[in-house]
């Protein structure tokens, strides 16, 4: 699955990073590598519709947006989507 992220700058959300689940459904470089942490707004997009249209299992939703608050920049922050054709959950990991 294709996710974007994006940090919020005033009134404009910023790309800084982009990348492709594994077969397991993770990434591990998510973040371009000249980004570093910072404490701020987020905004997670998972491409969910291109996702399923791969697959050939029609979905309800195009895309999944998750926006998150980064208050310790030093944390690590794991940020899963659990999704369905017709419904997503979404937490803070650990």
């Amino acid at each position: 699955m294709a996710v974007d992220v994006y940090r919020r700058e005033g009134d404009d959300w910023t790309p800084i990073g982009r990348g492709l689940t594994d077969g397991d459904g993770r990434i591990t470089s998510l973040l371009d590598p000249d980004a570093q942490p910072t404490v701020g707004a987020f905004r997670i997009v998972f491409d969910i519709a291109r996702y399923f249209a791969a697959r050939h299992v029609e979905s309800f939703y195009g895309q999944v947006t998750v926006e998150f608050n980064v208050r310790d920049a030093a944390a690590h922050y794991h940020v899963p989507l659990l999704v369905s054709p017709y419904g997503y959950s979404t937490y803070r990991g650990s």
